[in-house]
Formats: C-alpha cells, structure tokens, sequence
C-alpha cells in the first residue's frame, strides 16, 4: 500500500522520472542491499536525466530544424568531397558558440551545406543551447509581414535570444527593397551575443554586390565576415548520389 501511495504521489507531482526508476527498484531485490542514500541519489539522477531530455526534445520542436537526424559523426568525409575533417570536428566542439561566433559555409548546391549547419545545430540542441533554423528567404518574407501586422519588435526579439541561429540559403533570391536593412537587424541584434551560421551558394566575395545597399552591405559583413569561422564545400552533389544508390537499388 505505501509504494502505491508514493506511485500515485509521483504522479500527482509529474515525477515520471522519479517514479519510472522507483518502480524499478521496488522490483528488483538486488537493491534490498542498497543504501538509502545510494538509492536516493539514483531516483534524483533519474528524474534530472528525464526532464534533461524532456527539454531537449522540446527544444528540437521548437527549433524547425528540417533533418533532426543530421549528424557529424554520418558526414561522408571521403578525399573527393575536400572536407577539413579537423575543421569540421572541431566546429562541433562548440566553442565557436561560448567565443559568440558565427559560422559562413558555401559551396555549389548538393554539397552538403545544410546538412553541416543542421548537424551543428543539432549538437547544439544536445548539449543544452536553443538552436533555430530558417531559410534567409522565409525569414525576409516574415520580417516583411512583421513590419505590416505590427509585431517587428517582438520577431526581432524572437531572433535575438537564440543562442545559435541557422540562416540557410543565403543568396538564393534576389534582395527586395529592405530586404538588406532587415538583415542588417536581425544580425546587429545578435553580434557579439549569440551565435549564426549562415549557407550560401554565393562566394562571400559575391556577397557585398548581391546586399544592393553599400551602407548596409558593409555594417552586415563588417559584424559577420571577421567574426566568423569559414568552410567552403566542393565535390559532387551529395543529392546526386544519393539519388544513384536509390536507382540501383530497383
């Protein structure tokens, strides 16, 4: 009667942690040789464990990460993709994150620049930071309807408290009047705070030209450009020979 008691208490509580691992020791005997305290700290640690995961996975709901299955240790680290492996391990560790610093990664489509940034973010999530991902043309789009509806100051505000911040597709539409200044905001209000990766098929060289805006275009590069940790990926679509081995698999 009394382990009911605890059981419905945990329940009561939202324990679900606590309670799983309680049951656990009720029924194996092996634990009838176990201190109390011993026993204690094992319910605690499996209660601090649940609501750790709990977090995460509502962090990657929340963070519209397309491929939450994205991850460093699947990256094809073959010679022909000339991918700096060390780089790339050592992007992984983070630090970039607690230095506020910011990741550009370009490469001709297919080459896997999503897949990277989303393998990041993904690690991130895991070790506790909140992580977004949007494409930089949704996110202009959204800015735009923002500033008619009357809610701008609370997107930027959105934008601004994620600890990393994925923008893909960087350049793959044309910059509408604003556009730029929009940018420029959302970038300004993260610099030296949080952390960005930014994907673009554009070679950072092509990136003043394609801003349209002088002023903005040096205020956005100048916070970027020297703050940022830069790969650029080659080779053969990865989507090509994705698509190949599915062909000769029928």
């Amino acid at each position: 009667m009394q382990h009911t008691n605890i059981i419905n208490k945990l329940d009561e509580l939202g324990y679900k942690g606590f309670k799983d691992a309680y049951m656990h020791q009720i029924e194996d005997v092996n634990y009838d040789n176990v201190s109390f305290e011993d026993r204690l700290y094992q319910l605690l640690d499996a209660q601090a464990i649940f609501l750790k995961n709990k977090k995460i996975t509502m962090a990657f709901k929340l963070s519209k990460i397309k491929d939450k299955q994205a991850a460093i240790d699947a990256i094809d680290f073959s010679p022909k993709r000339k991918i700096n492996k060390t780089q790339i391990h050592s992007l992984a560790a983070l630090n970039f994150i607690h230095a506020q610093q910011n990741i550009i990664i370009t490469g001709k489509t297919g080459t896997g620049k999503s897949y990277l940034a989303q393998a990041i973010a993904n690690r991130s999530i895991i070790d506790g930071y909140r992580a977004y991902y949007i494409r930089t043309p949704s996110l202009l789009e959204e800015i735009r309807i923002s500033r008619i509806d009357g809610t701008y100051t609370n997107l930027l505000k959105k934008y601004s408290r994620f600890k990393l911040l994925v923008l893909d597709d960087f350049g793959v539409a044309p910059m509408l009047e604003d556009d730029a200044t929009n940018l420029f905001e959302i970038i300004e209000d993260r610099t030296e705070i949080n952390s960005t990766i930014i994907t673009s098929q554009l070679p950072v060289s092509e990136w003043y030209n394609y801003l349209n805006n002088n002023t903005i275009a040096d205020a956005i590069l100048d916070r970027i450009i020297h703050s940022s940790h830069r790969v650029e990926l080659s080779g053969p679509s990865m989507r090509k020979i994705k698509s190949s081995i599915k062909n000769d698999e029928y």
